[in-house]
C-alpha cells in the first residue's frame, strides 16, 4: 500500500495559495496540516514540500503513530476504515490543493483550470504507460468531451519529433471541414474523424476561443 501517495498524486504538483487556503501552515520549506479521520479519534498529519513532495503521518486515538493501513496484507473492519478514510483525505488535498503538472504548455494549464473552474471536472489520467496523456469526461454519463495529449510534431506534417500538446474535442460534424486548417486545427488525434477536432496548444489559437470550443463540446457530450 505504499504507492497510495503516488497514484493519488501522480502527475500533480502543490499549489501554494490553495495549501494555505485549505489550512496548511508553512512550516520551514515545507507546509503542514493534521487533520481528525472521521470519529475513529485517529489524525492524519500531511505534510507537503512544494511543488511534488508529500509526506504522511497517521497517529491513533494514544498519539502513538499507526502503520496498518500502509500494510496490504492487513485487513479486518477497523483497518479497512483506517484506510479508507486516509485515502479520502488525501483524495480531497490532491483535488483542493494540487494542479496538474502533467503538461507544460501554458494553454494545456489554462484548459485544466477552465474546466475545473467552469465544471467542476479534473484532467483523468487513465494509462499508465501515457502519463502525458488525460481526458474530460462529464459526471453525468462519463462520456469525454476533451483530452489533453502529447505527440510528436511530425504527426501533424510538421519538422521533428519534438513534442507538442494537443486539445481533441467533439465539433459538429458538418463544421469540421470549414475549420480544419492543417495549421492549427486538424482531424480528430487518435479519435473519430468525423467528430473530434485537434487543437494544437502552442498559443496560435486564442484561449478564449478555445474555451468556447470545450463549452460547445461539453454540450455535445450530453447526447
Amino acid at each position: 500500500m505504499s504507492d497510495i501517495i503516488d497514484n493519488i498524486f501522480s502527475g500533480k504538483k502543490a499549489d501554494v495559495g490553495k495549501l494555505e487556503a485549505f489550512g496548511f501552515e508553512p512550516d520551514g520549506g515545507s507546509y503542514t496540516l493534521k487533520l481528525p479521520m472521521g470519529g475513529s479519534g485517529f489524525s492524519l498529519q500531511i505534510a507537503v514540500v512544494p511543488p511534488c513532495g508529500i509526506s504522511t503521518t497517521v497517529y491513533d486515538d494514544c498519539g502513538e503513530i499507526y502503520t496498518l493501513h500502509l500494510v496490504e496484507e492487513a485487513v479486518g473492519g477497523f483497518v479497512g476504515q483506517i484506510r479508507a478514510e486516509y485515502e479520502s483525505i488525501l483524495k480531497e488535498v490532491a483535488e483542493k490543493c494540487f494542479i496538474s503538472d502533467a503538461f507544460k504548455a501554458r494553454q494545456s494549464q489554462s484548459v485544466a483550470e477552465y474546466a475545473r473552474n467552469t465544471y467542476g471536472d479534473e484532467l483523468e489520467f487513465l494509462w499508465e504507460k501515457f502519463p502525458d496523456c488525460a481526458v474530460l469526461r462529464r459526471k453525468d454519463n462519463r462520456k469525454w468531451y476533451a483530452a489533453i495529449l502529447t505527440a510528436a510534431a511530425n504527426k501533424f506534417g510538421f519538422e521533428g519529433t519534438e513534442k507538442v500538446e494537443i486539445l481533441d474535442i467533439r465539433v459538429n460534424p458538418d463544421e469540421l471541414t470549414e475549420i480544419i486548417d492543417n495549421k492549427s486545427y486538424f482531424a480528430g488525434y487518435h479519435m473519430n474523424k468525423k467528430h473530434w477536432l485537434t487543437i494544437l496548444l502552442n498559443g496560435s489559437v486564442d484561449i478564449r476561443t478555445i474555451y468556447s470550443y470545450i463549452d460547445n463540446s461539453y454540450l455535445l457530450a450530453k447526447k
